[in-house]
C-alpha cells in the first residue's frame, strides 16, 4: 500500500507505504493552536516507509509532556504537512493531508480534558483524559 499526502499547493509530497503504526487524535491546546482545529489527527509510519519531496521549513516546540517535535511544512503555502517526534523511530503525517475519506480510523484519543464539547469521541477507541498515561476515560 502506497499513500502520497499533500501540501495545499502540491509542492510539498510525503509518500507513504505500508499502513500507519497508529493513528492518534490529538485535543491538547498546542495542537488545537498549530492546526486550527479542535484537534489534530496524525497518522505515524514508521521513518524508513517515509519519503519526503519538497522543500520544507521547519518549527520545532516541546509538546506538553516534554517531547520534542519538529514540524515540517511548505514554505509557500503553509501547510503542515508532518512532523518527528525525537526519540521515535517515526514520523507523523497529518491524516488531511492524504485527503483519503478511507483512511484509518483513529485508535486512541489524547488529551480529553481539552476536547471541545460537541466533538464527538469515536466509540470503541480508548481515550486518555490528560497528560497522565494511566487516565483513561
Amino acid at each position: 500500500m502506497e499513500r502520497k499526502a499533500l501540501c495545499q499547493c502540491g509542492q510539498l509530497q510525503v509518500t507513504c507505504t505500508g499502513e500507519p503504526k497508529r493513528v492518534l487524535m490529538c485535543h491538547c491546546e498546542l495542537c488545537q493552536r498549530r492546526t486550527g482545529s479542535a484537534f489534530n489527527l496524525g497518522a505515524w509510519f514508521p521513518g524508513q516507509n517515509i519519503t519526503v519531496q519538497g522543500q520544507t521549513k521547519t518549527y520545532q516546540r516541546t509538546g506538553e509532556r516534554g517531547f520534542e517535535i519538529t514540524f515540517h511544512f511548505c514554505p509557500d503555502c503553509g501547510s503542515s504537512v508532518c512532523w518527528d517526534v525525537k526519540g521515535t523511530d517515526s514520523v507523523v503525517v497529518a491524516v488531511g493531508c492524504f485527503a483519503d475519506p478511507h483512511f484509518p480510523a483513529p485508535s486512541l484519543s489524547l488529551y480529553g480534558c481539552t476536547r471541545h464539547d460537541w466533538v464527538t469521541q469515536p466509540a470503541g477507541i480508548p481515550s486518555h483524559i490528560g497528560s497522565a498515561d494511566s487516565a483513561v476515560e
